[in-house]
């Protein structure tokens, strides 16, 4: 499994909730609004995941990361993964993607990086937990 992240800054005249609806009901529906084919081919997973700052325990402070948003991909590969960036930045597309980012991102200059991972068991008794990906019918 190959996994992608991206960490996003809503524009500052927007509210979360704003960005959110935007992200949401907007941006993350592009290509099928387009008419198009998906712009993340064979990705397994797409999520979107809205930062709220809590109080840090240790410091009884809340600090600001400095984004609103960590966007998660997966991918069975990092070739398919690669194969969905070609996608992405293709002239015909980039454009169109451009331009709907300018309508919700603070700026185009977001940091996107790709994920090791590694799972501490947390079962009841010590034992590794797993997370299965189901598709409704």
């Amino acid at each position: 499994m190959f996994k992608q992240i991206c960490f996003f800054r809503k524009r500052p005249d927007m509210s979360l909730e704003e960005f959110m609806d935007y992200y949401e009901n907007q941006h993350s529906q592009l290509s099928k609004r387009q008419g198009r084919a998906p712009s993340i081919p064979n990705a397994v997973r797409y999520v979107r995941r809205y930062l709220t700052p809590e109080k840090n325990p240790v410091t009884g402070e809340v600090h600001d990361c400095g984004y609103d948003c960590l966007m998660e991909i997966w991918w069975n590969s990092r070739e398919d993964f690669e194969a969905s960036q070609r996608i992405i930045a293709d002239p015909e597309r980039l454009q169109f993607i451009k331009d709907d980012e300018a309508k919700l991102f603070a700026s185009h200059a977001n940091p996107v990086c790709s994920v090791t991972e590694y799972d501490s068991p947390m079962g009841p008794n010590g034992e590794p937990t797993h997370v299965a990906i189901v598709h409704d019918q």
